[in-house]
């Protein structure tokens, strides 16, 4: 992560432009809801904060034609997202801040359900957090009898194309959590956004 930029990306005494497109774009988003946004604009918007001077729409056509969805922009490693001219530090913070919201509330959504029992849901929630990682990573979901998300932990990270795991460590934190079960989420960056999930009933 970048550290904290002392001031925004716009360069210093820049005159704001297209002062009503900003405003247009709000109120069609408050209006119609985000979906009646394409995932540029949605981007778009979200860089308002970052760039408040200058006009955002170049910026973030760009970052979708080099990543392909907001998603994956969101996700994308910082050095990767260096590469797209315009983008500074309070750009590339602003973008982990919404991957960050993401991953929070995908986690606090899984935790206000009753019992894990569809693997969709569960593989939609392991994607929001890791499927646009960089290096692998072997993650461990702990369930109690009834399937209820007890914990969610990432065990081991290891580089773009391995990760160690350690079963004594894994069976270690289970009985520490008191978890009868446990699905298994590793994923793969080299054919990204590929994840296995594997999962383990015991007693």
């Amino acid at each position: 992560m970048p550290a904290k930029p002392d001031t925004s990306d716009d360069e210093a005494g820049e005159t704001p432009p297209y002062h009503g497109h900003r405003e247009r774009l709000r109120e069609r988003f408050y209006a119609a809801g985000p979906d009646a946004l394409t995932d540029y604009e949605l981007l778009e918007m979200a860089l308002f904060a970052a760039i408040p001077r200058r006009d955002t729409k170049p910026l973030a056509k760009a970052l979708i034609k080099k990543f392909g969805s907001f998603a994956e922009v969101v996700h994308a490693p910082v050095a990767r997202l260096r590469e797209v001219e315009g983008v500074k530090d309070a750009s590339i913070n602003q973008i982990k801040l919404l991957a960050a919201a993401a991953g929070r509330i995908a986690k606090g959504e899984i935790r206000r359900n009753i019992a894990l029992s569809s693997w969709n849901d569960v593989i939609d929630y392991c994607r929001t957090g890791m499927a646009f990682a960089d290096k692998e990573q072997f993650r461990l979901l702990f369930l109690d009898k009834r399937n209820r998300l007890i914990a969610d932990e990432v065990q081991q990270t290891g580089t773009v194309d391995h990760t160690p795991v350690y079963p004594r460590e894994v069976i270690k934190r289970a009985l520490e959590l008191s978890a009868t079960a446990l699905i298994l989420v590793h994923n793969h960056p080299t054919t990204h956004p590929m994840i296995t999930l594997d999962h383990v009933q015991y007693r």
